[in-house]
């Protein structure tokens, strides 16, 4: 099958937690025999923000190395040659950070007689939160929306924004997040989270702040957009901030924290109730115990209370992390049970699976659907 990308970048995650999933997708189709072309803006804000960095080109070094089958192409927008790129695919995937004028335009050639299938893939609150925003984009001629979540899969339906909608969760690469020896343990709890638009101002002041500061944790931050307000309270309450972690990082700096912490932001816990975002997947896949802070597992993805504790306030975070910090079997059994979890039902290759079923009842073939590859296998 060939298959063509269009996204806001693979090559940067500053800021962009899309680039995680998606890496993880292209390498999942590439090693079971799928062509994967990735085209991504030359101007994309994300890896503009990712080069000012002091290590990001080294990190994009090091994202070559992890990623052999990522290889986007940046494209200038206003010289896309559209027609070539598109000839000869059988499935075009549009991220939901894709322009809408490039949007519209894919559409139209598929209404012009493209012979591939056109799916859009939506992980944003933004169809909610900024529903005239997202009206720009066209949706008209596409084959169907790929949804993160039931409540916005049902939300393109009831609104009539699409023909067709399925929901299509993140998950983990488990390639990239797996666990790695915990001998290493150099602090209590590790944070890898962006401060972001007051999205979550209060719910980080209640289930990390404070919980840290009151249990005398040692604790590490990891994230960009940190305003000087926002780094005076994490020195007052006695954290170290240590600015922006490459994502193919992350599994490691989990490795040497004893817990982490999940803290949704507001319009994912209160708008889309039911939809995780990529974090919990990858910290479960990790091998890290987990205490999130409220949001409503609606659509029963892990089991709370055995994958991961919630804590319903500030209150019930300091205890859980207490706990967990005091008790390292504890922690095993938490950790154990959520890479089970993530290991059963959450990893990118299960994903694939799922798209490769949709696009069964879309009427592609099973002979393009199922190409002969050297690497297929469900971790």
């Amino acid at each position: 099958m060939r298959v063509i990308l269009f996204c806001h970048s693979l090559l940067s995650d500053w800021n962009h937690g899309n680039a995680h999933f998606l890496r993880g997708v292209v390498t999942e189709l590439a090693v079971r025999g799928h062509a994967v072309r990735v085209l991504e803006p030359s101007d994309a804000w994300s890896l503009q923000n990712l080069l000012e960095e002091p290590l990001g080109l080294a990190a994009l070094g090091e994202l070559r190395a992890m990623y052999p089958h990522v290889r986007p192409e940046r494209y200038a927008p206003d010289a896309l040659d559209l027609e070539a790129v598109l000839d000869g695919a059988d499935l075009v995937l549009v991220h939901e950070w894709t322009p809408p004028d490039l949007v519209r335009r894919i559409g139209r050639h598929r209404r012009d007689g493209g012979r591939f299938r056109l799916l859009f893939h939506d992980t944003h609150h933004r169809r909610m939160s900024s529903p005239e925003a997202m009206a720009a984009s066209d949706l008209s001629r596409y084959d169907g929306v790929l949804a993160f979540g039931d409540v916005l899969r049902d939300l393109y339906l009831e609104r009539g924004q699409a023909q067709r909608a399925w929901t299509w969760h993140e998950a983990a690469d488990v390639r990239v997040f797996h666990p790695h020896p915990r001998n290493r343990e150099v602090r209590d709890l590790v944070w890898i989270g962006n401060w972001g638009d007051d999205e979550r101002t209060k719910e980080l002041e209640a289930f990390l702040l404070e919980p840290v500061h009151a249990l005398g944790l040692t604790a590490r931050v990891h994230g960009v957009r940190y305003p000087a307000p926002a780094l005076r309270a994490l020195f007052d309450a006695g954290i170290e901030y240590a600015g922006w972690l490459p994502n193919h990082r992350v599994p490691m700096a989990f490795s040497q924290a004893r817990v982490t912490v999940h803290i949704p932001r507001r319009p994912y816990a209160t708008l889309l109730p039911g939809i995780p975002t990529i974090r919990p997947f990858e910290a479960l896949a990790c091998g890290i115990p987990l205490v999130s802070a409220p949001w409503e597992d609606a659509e029963g993805l892990f089991t709370a209370g055995q994958d991961y504790l919630v804590a319903r306030d500030g209150a019930q975070m300091r205890r859980h992390l207490s706990a967990l910090v005091a008790d390292a079997e504890m922690r095993h059994a938490f950790a154990m049970a959520g890479l089970r979890t993530v290991l059963s039902r959450h990893t990118c290759a299960h994903r694939v699976e799922e798209l490769l079923g949709i696009c069964q009842s879309l009427g592609m073939s099973g002979d393009v659907l199922r190409p002969q590859s050297s690497e297929r296998v469900f971790v």
